[in-house]
């Protein structure tokens, strides 16, 4: 079986277009990632992991309704993938098999 490789910011926006299930854009996924993970990442950064996600067949994006908040502008909504949704599945796999592999000694405090 052929592995999935994402980045470590293409793994939280995926995470977060599945979480938002439809209702992910730009922003929202932006603030989502600050609420749940502390962290700010720029708009741009955003955009660009999308436009990739997307490229790879891990999302698909559609226009949304234009708003007045927006000036009329539409929102491009991102939704997962079933190539997304099993890309999270086989990195979580792969996350918690390595965790078992981690002796329980290696995850103390030392005293260095």
């Amino acid at each position: 079986m052929r592995r999935t490789y994402l980045g470590e910011l293409e793994e939280i926006v995926l995470l977060m277009v599945a979480i938002l299930d439809g209702d992910g854009y730009g922003v929202t996924i932006s603030q989502a990632i600050e609420e749940h993970t502390g962290r700010i990442v720029v708009f741009g950064s955003i955009h660009n992991t999308l436009i990739r996600l997307e490229e790879k067949g891990f999302v698909r994006s559609e226009l949304g309704g234009a708003t007045a908040e927006r000036g009329g502008r539409r929102k491009r909504l991102f939704r997962i993938t079933g190539l997304g949704s099993r890309a999270l599945q086989e990195i979580q796999q792969l996350r918690q098999e390595l965790w078992q592999l981690v002796p329980p000694v290696s995850l103390r405090l030392s005293g260095l």
